[in-house]
């Protein structure tokens, strides 16, 4: 056959099927995906500030850019919110990847607030004495210089630093921002490999004590790895199941309740194996994220290897994330397996909430005690979780908004009290640190308070809902296991208080030195917050309940 004649068919064949008109062009809203586009913009902006602005002026263009952009897209978040969109304007965006609802905008204005504190910590420059003439942060001079090596020695006399660490904290809020807004499986698992990935190379960047930050990234990733593997894999398991990858759809199937059935989905659809072992292998992956016991092995390394700044972001924002795609799951793909799920939850839950506590006794560094209660905070969180009632949603949303601010708190005080070797975080070094630093010592107290849920601060407020819900969800025998365990918490928390105010100070103990006015900001916001949310929360409270129901 000759070209020509090969050729007309192909022509032939083209306009027959015409598959150029098949191909819908993508329908983007790109104004109720404006906060998540904005932080990406700036990301990138950031990454080109890298390339092109001289080194003396990247540290301020960066500060700058990151800034504008987190409060931009807080910005954006309450435009959309005043506009109805968490309410009755709620809907599926993106060709069905995103969902913008009350939950949704809730959870991401509240990551944007702590990413916003969080930045303030990062940029702080006045911590450690000046090297050479030069002010230095919490960041290795040059992340690809090996530690104590000679390359490591001149960037450190060339006054460099890893102003890289600013787009780095933008991709993995702009990651947090899509993860409990995600409406479709694949959306969920790269909203879920975009705001890890960051991490993990911000958890390896610390300027002192650079191989136990490197040790613990390395542990970070690896466990990261596994657990998003499970995600993975529980994905395709749901798929196969559901022959979907959309929430709504995949609800439907569970149910029972979806139209036109074809044969091979009637195949699938009988087999309950896919679906209860897919359904388990995701909530692992999301399980891993929040920290939840048996899933927490990495969380006290990584808080003590991490770079303090990192931590307390990390502490705050990936729970924010983590708690509303866990709930987006269970809540709006699982509701049909409620009685299969709920078990298994009320284990975890009850498991977190007793070995965060007993296990943080023990503990003699602030950094790993902090992550220890982390995990008995997951606990409790898990309980608001367990609830499946609208009480539930919003008793999770408050605590989570309510915690995030704390812990960011609590790490920025860590960050000032140092000894020669940089941050002193044995706690036997915080003997007497009441009388030395008085104001310091008060305000890591109240964060101390508030963790352990005395009345009068956040704490108390969010617990409260959290069980409120519970109990009212049927969880009673729940609630007093975690009062039980509140119990056990206010122990260690209020030991760390005695051990500050009612301890002799060491004669060659650390000294708590004088922040610029960033950290000073992030301290006080996290006091104000506590402190406001405690005293009169019901405005909150009744703005996590308007925000608290999900679009199917």
């Amino acid at each position: 056959m000759s070209a020509s004649a090969v050729h007309s068919l192909w022509t032939t064949a083209a306009t027959a099927a015409d598959p150029i008109a098949k191909i819908d062009a993508p329908k983007i809203e790109y104004g109720q995906l404006s906060p998540v586009l904005i932080v990406l913009g700036a990301a990138i902006i950031g990454i080109l500030v890298e390339a092109f602005v001289p080194r003396r002026s990247r540290y301020y263009a960066q500060m700058f850019v990151s800034a504008v952009a987190l409060i931009a897209a807080f910005a954006a978040i309450v435009a959309l919110a005043a506009g109805g969109y968490g309410t009755t304007k709620a809907g599926i965006a993106a060709m069905g990847a995103v969902a913008v609802d009350g939950p949704a905008l809730f959870l991401q204005g509240t990551i944007l607030l702590t990413s916003l504190v969080g930045l303030f910590t990062f940029a702080e420059r006045r911590l450690d004495p000046e090297q050479h003439g030069n002010r230095v942060d919490s960041f290795a001079a040059q992340a690809a210089a090996v530690p104590g090596s000679e390359s490591e020695q001149k960037a450190v006399k060339a006054g460099f630093t890893t102003t890289e660490v600013f787009p780095l904290l933008l991709f993995a809020v702009a990651g947090m921002l899509v993860f409990p807004a995600a409406n479709d499986l694949l959306t969920l698992f790269v909203a879920l490999e975009v705001f890890s990935l960051p991490l993990y190379l911000l958890c390896a960047l610390a300027r002192r004590k650079r191989l136990m930050s490197q040790e613990a990234a390395v542990k970070y990733f690896l466990l990261g790895a596994f657990a998003s593997a499970f995600t993975l894999f529980g994905i395709a398991l749901l798929y196969g199941y559901a022959g979907s990858m959309s929430y709504g759809t995949i609800a439907k199937v569970v149910d029972g309740t979806v139209q036109n059935v074809t044969p091979a989905l009637a195949d699938t659809m009988g087999n309950d194996a896919l679906l209860l072992v897919g359904s388990a292998l995701i909530v692992m992956g999301l399980l891993f994220k929040v920290g939840a016991v048996p899933f927490h092995m990495w969380t006290p390394d990584v808080y003590q290897g991490a770079p303090t700044p990192v931590t307390g972001f990390m502490a705050a924002a990936t729970k924010v994330a983590a708690f509303g795609a866990l709930l987006r799951i269970l809540y709006v793909v699982l509701p049909g397996l409620r009685w299969d799920w709920r078990p298994v939850m009320w284990g975890v839950a009850i498991v977190t909430m007793l070995a965060g506590a007993i296990v943080a006794i023990t503990q003699t560094d602030i950094k790993r005690l902090l992550a220890y209660s982390s995990i008995a905070h997951a606990g409790f969180i898990l309980a608001g979780v367990i609830a499946t009632t609208p009480e539930g949603i919003s008793s999770v949303l408050f605590y989570l908004a309510a915690y995030s601010f704390v812990t960011i708190g609590a790490f920025a005080v860590v960050t000032l009290v140092r000894d020669a070797g940089g941050e002193a975080t044995h706690l036997s070094k915080w003997a007497g640190l009441g009388r030395r630093s008085p104001l310091v010592a008060a305000v890591f107290a109240v964060f101390l308070l508030a963790f352990a849920g005395i009345p009068l601060t956040s704490g108390f407020s969010g617990k409260f809902a959290v069980f409120k819900a519970a109990a009212e969800g049927g969880a009673a025998p729940l609630v007093v296991i975690g009062v039980i365990s509140s119990a056990i918490a206010a122990f260690f928390y209020i030991r760390v208080i005695v051990l500050m105010f009612f301890s002799e100070p060491r004669p060659e103990g650390p000294t708590v030195a004088v922040p610029s006015p960033l950290t000073m900001t992030a301290i006080a916001v996290g006091v104000a917050v506590t402190v406001v949310l405690g005293v009169a929360p019901q405005y909150f409270l009744d703005l996590a309940g308007q925000a608290g129901v999900f679009v199917r």
